[in-house]
């Protein structure tokens, strides 16, 4: 049977600016705090909530809450500033919700983004009427690899996990589609296929949303 929902994680899966986001914490990470850590180290740090990044790196005394607030908000500014020219949605996505839409499949967003770069996403792509829920950061109290995520948004669309198929990028969003027994199409877009090895949740690797395997999900 085909899915009866979707659910989206955002960024490097609905819209290709995952480089934007490890340039913004390679600054503050390195300039701004002193932290030392190669790109590539940085690039391993970028799953879950913000906060919970800052607190892997730097420990959980280095900063108050306060603190790691405003530098999750800091860095999500400069984010934004230097990815807006380019904000789009990876080929072929507008067309694919659109059909799901049609077809009368369910969608959500289920992400580890703050809700002031998901409105930044969805406002700014005048893509917000697609999905009747959206999970943020906010809205979790365990963050990917948890299942929370996407076993919250799943119960919020009324459909059971089984019944969802997840949208990734990430091993760690792969992991907590896995632990919410859902299923996963894996965008290419930050990390190569040799990455997600141990995951048997996935059911194809995709570049974009002009794959024709997508087309199958609807039959």
């Amino acid at each position: 049977m085909p899915p009866k929902a979707f659910i989206f994680d955002l960024n490097g899966t609905m819209i290709n600016d995952m480089d934007y986001h490890v340039k913004g914490w390679f600054h503050i990470l390195n300039d701004d705090l002193g932290a030392g850590l190669s790109w590539d180290e940085v690039k391993s740090h970028m799953y879950g909530k913000n906060e919970e990044l800052l607190i892997r790196i730097f420990g959980k005394d280095r900063f108050t809450k306060e603190e790691r607030k405003e530098l999750s908000l800091e860095k999500e500014r400069r984010y934004q500033s230097a990815y807006m020219p380019k904000l789009a949605l990876i080929d072929g996505l507008h067309e694919f919700l659109q059909k799901a839409k049609e077809k009368n499949v369910l969608m959500a967003i289920g992400s580890a983004a703050i809700p002031f770069n998901i409105d930044f996403v969805l406002d700014g792509l005048d893509i917000r009427h697609y999905f009747k829920v959206i999970v943020s950061a906010d809205d979790v109290v365990d963050s990917k690899p948890h299942p929370e995520t996407y076993t919250k948004a799943a119960a919020l669309l009324g459909v059971a996990p089984s019944d969802c198929l997840v949208f990734e990028d990430a091993p760690k969003g792969v992991e907590a589609a896995a632990n919410a027994q859902m299923e996963c199409i894996t965008l290419t877009t930050m990390h190569s296929s040799n990455e997600f090895v141990q995951y048997k949740n996935i059911l194809r690797f995709i570049t974009d949303y002009n794959d024709p395997f997508l087309q199958s999900l609807f039959v």
